[in-house]
């Protein structure tokens, strides 16, 4: 009887070994640059183990992979990194001992890299992420200020301009107000018309446009194959350039690129440039294909306003578990500015916002709700900039899946929102505010 056992035993633990000790396959390798940063990300179906470290003279990242195989994935790794990324010249792949691959990154500059680990989420198995950041962050300010570059085909680059910023302010100074409803010149507007003129004409007024998704992200897919973050940061795209065209008014992109950013670093980033509106762009999925409508939300501070409300909330507040989210890093200002400060008349002038937008959207598209809704959105949660949520219509719904991937429909789109814009701040002008950017 014992040697039977002695026996089981040696057999199981035979049958064991192998498996403990199989090299780990790389399924999948994407790499998302940006401006911002370039993410890396190696998708295995186990957790992988691994080192890393920096080099200078030259500038190089190595990061050491235990028991894993060179996969056909990992090969074309070196054909994944493109010219125009900001931060990686190339990259080196080969076996440095037993058991250990090694990724040698060549840089163009000094980093600050994070390499983390995330565990499986939604359609992902374990992703090992490399985050490489420049050393000095990118200031969006500075960036609204610059003169717009050609949009290079992946990396978050900002799109080309007309003019540069001080042509279009030396212009603006010269150009006769516009009508905020028309566009037209308008030399002697009528009493009670031009609300909003005299603080069109005080300063700047910096509208935040938040493409949602991105990257790693999806977002909501349509039966057609279309990505949400597609959608979304097109129709962002023809926002900013229309609000452009508009005297003293400025839009900035809080994504210019398919790149990820977690939902309080899109609220950092309005805020940073002191927006005095945030909109963030969206076009969801439902179980059911014949949902339809737009929809416009702000936040709540007592909980959602209908059942739908706090659904689409939790699930847009997923998106730091699928775009992968480095919990190590903590940022005490950013928790510190969403808490201690009262967000009720932030929320009352998100409220009037969304009710123009909605409005207008309600011109060109059913509403799937005739009235404005409130949910704890966090991308919402700015202390001091009013901010709403667009879903402008359901890419589940293969109708509005194909008007969502239409040039033209985009246009309505964004030019109805632009309407609610402007309709707000010709009944709400913001002269109180004192975080401003001036033109001159």
């Amino acid at each position: 009887m014992f040697r039977t056992v002695v026996k089981l035993t040696t057999l199981l633990m035979l049958c064991w070994l192998p498996q403990a000790h199989a090299a780990i396959a790389i399924n999948s390798i994407r790499v998302w640059p940006a401006q911002d940063y370039t993410r890396l990300t190696l998708e295995s179906k186990q957790a992988l183990s691994h080192n890393m470290f920096t080099v200078s003279n030259p500038d190089r990242l190595v990061i050491d992979l235990e028991d894993i195989e060179i996969s056909d994935a990992l090969k074309e790794l070196p054909d994944k990194i493109g010219s125009a990324d900001p931060y990686i010249k190339n990259v080196r792949i080969g076996r440095f001992k037993p058991g250990v691959v090694r990724l040698a990154f060549d840089l163009k500059s000094v980093v600050k890299p994070q390499l983390f680990v995330l565990k499986p989420v939604g359609e992902y198995g374990y992703r090992l992420v490399l985050d490489i950041y420049p050393v000095q962050a990118v200031d969006p300010l500075m960036a609204l200020l610059e003169p717009k570059a050609p949009a290079s085909g992946t990396v978050g680059t900002i799109t080309e301009a007309k003019q540069t910023a001080d042509e279009r302010t030396v212009e603006e100074k010269h150009r006769q107000p516009q009508d905020l409803d028309t566009g037209k010149a308008d030399k002697s507007p009528p009493v009670g018309a031009t609300a909003g003129l005299p603080e069109l004409r005080a300063r700047t007024l910096i509208i935040a446009i938040d493409a949602g998704h991105g990257g790693e992200d999806p977002g909501a897919r349509g039966r057609r194959g279309s990505n949400e973050k597609d959608v979304t940061l097109s129709i962002a795209r023809k926002l900013r350039t229309l609000i452009d065209d508009i005297p003293n008014m400025r839009g900035m992109l809080i994504r210019d690129g398919d790149y990820f950013i977690p939902l309080i670093g899109r609220v950092a980033k309005a805020r940073k440039v002191n927006a005095d509106l945030f909109i963030s762009i969206h076009a969801d999925a439902f179980i059911k294909p014949d949902a339809r409508g737009s929809s416009v939300f702000a936040l709540s501070e007592h909980g959602a306003t209908s059942t739908a409300a706090r659904w689409l909330a939790k699930k847009e507040n997923e998106a730091d578990l699928i775009g992968g989210v480095n919990i190590a890093v903590k940022d005490p200002y950013l928790a510190r500015t969403l808490l201690d400060l009262s967000q009720t008349a932030t929320i009352n002038d998100s409220m009037k916002l969304a009710k123009h937008v909605l409005k207008e959207l309600g011109d060109i598209n059913d509403l799937h709700r005739g009235h404005v809704e409130q949910a704890g959105f966090a991308v919402l949660k700015s202390p001091d900039i009013p901010s709403i949520l667009v879903e402008t219509a359901f890419i589940s719904n293969p109708n509005e899946e194909r008007r969502l991937n239409d040039e033209g429909y985009q246009e309505k789109i964004a030019n109805a929102i632009l309407d609610g814009i402007k309709r707000y701040f010709a009944q709400n002008p913001a002269l109180s505010r004192q975080k401003i950017a001036q033109t001159n």
